[in-house]
């Protein structure tokens, strides 16, 4: 009792209670501290301004790929057209009954059709020069000064002239003597650029043979025109002496001569419709 009623003791003991106390606490939140150091940090502990820029980067990348899907649609579209054109110029080429080549800058074969094909006489065209395809083949300019096909399609080409046409003398690598109607047109690029030029060809041999048969059948014609006028002359002018001569002799030498004239005029006859007759035939 009566340390308890010594003041000093009192407030001594106050004292340590009070130290014991705060050490506690202390110690408390020392260990709570290091508790909340070692958790890791979770993705929701970001602010909102942190998730912006994410959010941002993902909505780009979102937006090329959807572009660039666009992108290869698109393309795919433009060759699906550009290969239902060419499939359409092909098939049109093909059932073209006169001939196509089409000579790039170059000078070289690009693109010719089967009727080019069956004129010219080759397998395959593709890839040959001018002057492989011509060769030899002459233009037929009628004034006796014969110009090399092979040459006149160069300088149009070189020269980027305009549409020009030819009949040309042809021989097939086989041999086969052709008339060829070639015309040479040039075609360009949309900026106008020269692309290369376009030869359509056509082969008149067979209508320059028909053209040829009416030449001689007109010149025949004029040679029995000329034929049957002398010959009735001849039978006119010996049925005149007939009627004034008296002579039984000279009489009957003279009708064995309108005999002869007679039979030699449809001979004459007789070849020129007998040649009109093949020729309907022929043709």
């Amino acid at each position: 009792m009566r340390l308890l009623a010594n003041a000093n003791l009192l407030h001594l003991a106050l004292a340590v209670c009070a130290s014991g106390f705060v050490c506690l606490i202390t110690g408390v939140l020392v260990l709570r501290l290091r508790r909340s150091s070692v958790q890791p940090i979770s993705v929701d502990s970001h602010p909102d301004s942190d998730q912006l820029p994410l959010q941002t980067y993902n909505a780009v990348i979102q937006e090329l790929k959807q572009e660039k899907h666009e992108l290869l649609t698109a393309q795919q579209a433009e060759r699906r057209r550009a290969k239902t054109s060419e499939n359409i110029s092909v098939a049109v080429l093909s059932h073209l009954s006169s001939g196509v080549l089409f000579f790039s800058g170059n000078g070289l074969v690009r693109q010719s059709n089967a009727a080019a094909k069956q004129i010219l006489g080759f397998a395959s065209p593709a890839g040959m020069s001018i002057n492989e395809i011509f060769r030899d083949a002459k233009i037929m300019s009628g004034v006796g000064c014969e110009e090399q096909l092979a040459a006149a399609v160069q300088a149009n080409l070189q020269e980027n002239a305009p549409t020009q046409n030819w009949d040309a003398q042809y021989v097939t690598p086989s041999g086969e003597q052709r008339i060829l109607e070639v015309t040479v047109t040039p075609v360009h690029a949309g900026s106008d650029d020269l692309l290369g030029v376009a030869c359509l060809i056509s082969d008149k041999t067979e209508m320059a043979l028909l053209q040829r048969h009416e030449e001689l059948r007109g010149e025949m014609s004029s040679e029995m025109a000329l034929a049957l006028r002398t010959s009735l002359n001849t039978i006119a002018s010996y049925a005149r002496e007939i009627a004034v001569n008296r002579d039984p002799q000279r009489t009957q030498a003279l009708a064995a001569d309108i005999v002869s004239e007679a039979a030699e005029l449809d001979h004459t006859v007789g070849g020129f419709l007998a040649g009109t007759k093949a020729a309907r035939a022929e043709a």
